[in-house]
C-alpha cells in the first residue's frame, strides 16, 4: 500500500463536479436540458417541483462545479450543460485509473 501524500491533479478538477451531481435535484436539473439548450431560471423553475430559491441554490453549486456555463443577457442569465467539462474531468480520472490503480 503506497501513502498518498496529495490528490493527484486529474482528479482535483472532478471532486466538485462529484459533489454537484451527488444530489438528485441537481441531476434533475441537469436532466431538464435538452441537447445545447440554453435555460434561464425561470424555464428551470418551470420544469422543476422545487422553488426559485432552491433552483438558484442548485444552479450556482453546478455553475461552481463547472457542469453549467452561463451568460447573462439583458436582465437575464442563460445556463447550459458544460459538456466538454464534464467529459474532460471525467475521462482524467478513467485514464489515471487504468494507468495508476
Amino acid at each position: 500500500m503506497k501513502t498518498i501524500q496529495s490528490i493527484p491533479i486529474e482528479w482535483q478538477a472532478i471532486s466538485a463536479l462529484f459533489v454537484a451531481l451527488g444530489d438528485e435535484q441537481r441531476q434533475r436539473i441537469l436532466l431538464a436540458f435538452d441537447k445545447d439548450e440554453h435555460l434561464n431560471i425561470l424555464q428551470i423553475v418551470e420544469h422543476s417541483k422545487l422553488s426559485r430559491t432552491a433552483v438558484t441554490h442548485h444552479l450556482k453549486v453546478l455553475h461552481k462545479s463547472g457542469a453549467l456555463k452561463s451568460e447573462k443577457i439583458g436582465k437575464e442569465v442563460f445556463f447550459w450543460v458544460n459538456k466538454e467539462h464534464m467529459i474532460e474531468a471525467i475521462h482524467n480520472v478513467l485514464n489515471y485509473i487504468q494507468k495508476e490503480i
